[in-house]
């Protein structure tokens, strides 16, 4: 962004509301900054249930969401349903004022795609008043730093108030706040397909052939894979869900061929809990894709681990090890990669962060959802304590605190909110009494005929967006 000043906008932006209790944030502050809104990052469902939870507990904020509307990351993958039923994907507090105005909440059992997440629930609740005049959209936020404060002063830094540099509407503004709620999430940050982790040159030029996350192939995506070779990516159930979606299609057009390319050392490890998941939805998509399998209409190639993609005419070649030896999977004409996504954490970078280095989520965080050993309901109840940040005031929520790990579930991030909110508050029992009841997965470790693993379980990126 260049030549462009930013304009500075009046810091309390939200109606004056009465302050139940005085926050430990605000005593040491001494006042200083309690005039000032606590600004919410990302209007999807964990962003807007921090704001819920905001109105409740008498506090001002203010939304600012990068898209054209609410949730619009997920009506990128709105045709999509998810394996969590309404019970989980519903905050309390968001329940609670959507009921005062008349909202009748679905059926709990129901499973709804993400475009009936948004519509039926988020589209709702961005409409009530309290949140619709504190909600700006096309706010992308550039940058965080404390006033007049860069990263390396350290005297009476807590003091100063946050100060949030944010392109509206193509106009440059900044805004000041007392908290940070950063709910932006990892949508739109693929990992890349490369084994190693590095988005290369030779992928980028591939862009065109390759997608990132879960195609709508039986809508505007159907052309496009129609009659392909198509190789998957992944073994979450991102992946899963792609391929489920391609082998009906596979059914209307013979021609159509699936390779699925995996890290696991056995297909096994990637059909999760099957009948013993507790969420029937998830376990559901483990055995009809086993079956699948076993009927030889999807190709497996595992342990594959993916080195180059290289051009061939019209077709792309990958390359990779497996078992320590060179092998290659020609004559592909579509990639879709379910590798997972990653944090953008650059807008942050004034700011004093705890993260991890391993899987980038907040530091606390890593060993209570270290994948490898968690899945999505073996990860225990957290809250404000776990996800603080040296820099006091910032909290990251959601799936964006998970960082790499694939472990999260959208029930998670309400609890996340409800006990940050609490803390902002100053309400320092509730903020500490964190509870979460999630269903297990039953597959956190499995004994199979062959290996005995401890797998991570689920991709939950797309099923559990922020």
């Amino acid at each position: 962004m260049k030549n462009v000043e930013f304009k500075q906008v009046d810091s309390c932006c939200a109606p004056t509301l009465e302050k139940k209790k005085v926050s430990p944030l605000e005593s040491l502050n001494q006042g200083e900054l309690t005039h000032l809104p606590v600004v919410i990052i990302g209007a999807g469902p964990i962003g807007l249930a921090a704001a819920a939870h905001l109105i409740e507990a008498g506090q001002s904020f203010i939304i600012l969401e990068a898209g054209t509307k609410v949730g619009e990351n997920i009506s990128q993958w709105g045709h999509v349903r998810l394996f969590s039923p309404w019970q989980y994907n519903v905050d309390k507090a968001a329940g609670r004022l959507l009921s005062k105005k008349g909202w009748i909440a679905p059926a709990p059992d129901d499973l709804p795609t993400g475009h009936e997440l948004r519509d039926l629930y988020l589209l709702p609740l961005a409409e009530l008043p309290e949140i619709q005049s504190n909600l700006h959209l096309n706010s992308r936020v550039v940058g965080i730093s404390r006033k007049n404060t860069d990263k390396m002063k350290t005297a009476s830094r807590e003091k100063q108030p946050f100060m949030i540099y944010v392109e509206e509407e193509g106009e440059a503004k900044r805004y000041e706040a007392r908290a940070i709620i950063d709910a932006s999430g990892t949508w739109g940050h693929a990992n890349p397909v490369l084994a190693s982790g590095v988005l290369t040159p030779g992928e980028q030029a591939l862009r065109n052939h390759i997608f990132y996350g879960i195609p709508d192939v039986f809508g505007i995506d159907r052309e496009r894979y129609t009659d392909r070779h198509i190789a998957v990516v992944g073994s979450g159930h991102s992946a899963l869900n792609t391929l489920l979606d391609l082998a009906k299609l596979q059914e209307l057009n013979s021609g159509m061929t699936l390779t699925w390319i995996m890290r696991k050392d056995h297909v096994e490890e990637a059909y999760g809990g099957e009948a013993s998941d507790q969420l029937e939805a998830r376990g559901e998509l483990g055995r009809r894709i086993h079956e699948l399998v076993d009927s030889g209409k999807i190709t497996v190639v595992t342990p594959f681990y993916i080195q180059e993609l290289k051009q061939e005419g019209k077709q792309i070649t990958i390359s990779g090890e497996q078992h320590g030896e060179l092998h290659v999977v020609a004559h592909i004409d579509e990639i879709i990669v379910n590798a997972g996504s990653r944090p953008d954490l650059s807008f942050l970078r004034e700011l004093r962060l705890s993260i991890d280095p391993t899987t980038e989520s907040v530091a606390t965080l890593a060993p209570l959802i270290d994948p490898n050993v968690h899945s999505c309901g073996t990860v225990r109840p957290h809250g404000e304590k776990e996800l603080r940040h040296m820099e006091q005031g910032l909290y990251i929520v959601g799936m964006k605190s998970y960082g790499r790990a694939p472990t999260f579930l959208m029930a998670t991030g309400y609890e996340q909110v409800r006990s940050v909110v609490a803390f902002l508050a100053g309400d320092l029992d509730a903020a500490a009494k964190v509870e979460l009841d999630l269903p297990e997965t039953g597959v956190c470790s499995l004994n199979r005929s062959k290996v005995q693993v401890a797998e991570q379980t689920s991709d939950c990126s797309s099923s559990c967006s922020n």
